[in-house]
């Protein structure tokens, strides 16, 4: 196969970044298997053309254009077929993977089919020109969070349309249950769609719209904190204080101090 590699070095305030880029390259054509190997960290190789198959913990059939994900801890080979392939591959590492993956960014299955797979080849060309940049460590570590949301994008599945409902009922003073209702869903399905799309529980989700809409009418309305709350979706102001400070850090009168204009 013919190709390119880089490889990285990142040093402790790079790894304070959350990601760090250990490698990337491409490779085109036909060869050996990479066989019976495991990784220290996390892998994505996207299959521009071509098709071939992972075996990790199961089998899977590789038709591009395709992203699969290699685990670290995990042992795995993958291979072309006989007519050969065309890959983009990344090596990365750093907490900040664990956290999109609890937030459903890193794919838990092995193999992600692209619909489009223009914008995933873009963001791999911006890798690409990161890895050789002079001092490449932090561009390199900006282009690992690009490539994770570019890929989750292109699949569509930012798109939910539980989310969206969620979002334009958010300061309905509903229970969970009434939300679940509405949609036509069990409140187990419910949790479960909200999960798999926000990584987080419905509750939680729409609490975070709602005190987004609270910033927004401190920091750009005159109104009290009393309407602001009821405007939300609390009845109580003192609650929705309380709250507020809990998740925001700063009271809702302190926030609006320093954001106002």
């Amino acid at each position: 196969m013919e190709g390119w590699a880089r490889y990285l070095t990142p040093g402790p305030a790079h790894r304070r970044l959350g990601l760090v880029c250990l490698g990337a390259g491409a490779q085109r054509g036909t060869g050996p298997p990479c066989r019976d190997r495991v990784l220290s960290c996390h892998a994505a190789v996207l299959l521009a053309a071509g098709r071939g198959e992972l075996v990790q913990d199961a089998r899977h059939a590789l038709v591009a254009p395709v992203v699969f994900w290699l685990r670290p801890g995990v042992r795995h080979s993958y291979r072309p077929d006989a007519g050969g392939w065309s890959e983009y591959w990344l090596l990365f590492e750093g907490p900040a993977a664990g956290a999109y993956e609890e937030l459903g960014w890193l794919p838990a299955e092995p193999v992600t089919p692209l619909p489009d797979p223009a914008p995933v080849r873009r963001a791999f060309g911006r890798l690409a020109e990161a890895v050789r940049a002079d001092e490449p460590d932090v561009p390199a570590a900006a282009a690992v969070h690009d490539l994770l949301v570019t890929v989750r994008r292109s699949t569509g599945a930012t798109r939910s349309p539980v989310l969206a409902a969620l979002r334009r009922d958010a300061t309905r003073r509903w229970p969970v249950a009434e939300h679940a209702r509405r949609l036509g869903l069990s409140e187990t399905a419910l949790r479960r769609a909200v999960r798999a799309a926000a990584g987080t529980g419905p509750g939680e989700y729409l609490l975070g719209v709602r005190l987004t809409l609270a910033k927004e009418l401190l920091a750009g309305t005159d109104r009290t904190v009393a309407a602001v709350a009821r405007h939300v979706g609390y009845d109580d102001p003192g609650y929705f204080t309380r709250l507020f400070t809990r998740r925001v850090g700063v009271a809702p009168s302190a926030f609006r101090e320093q954001q106002q204009r």
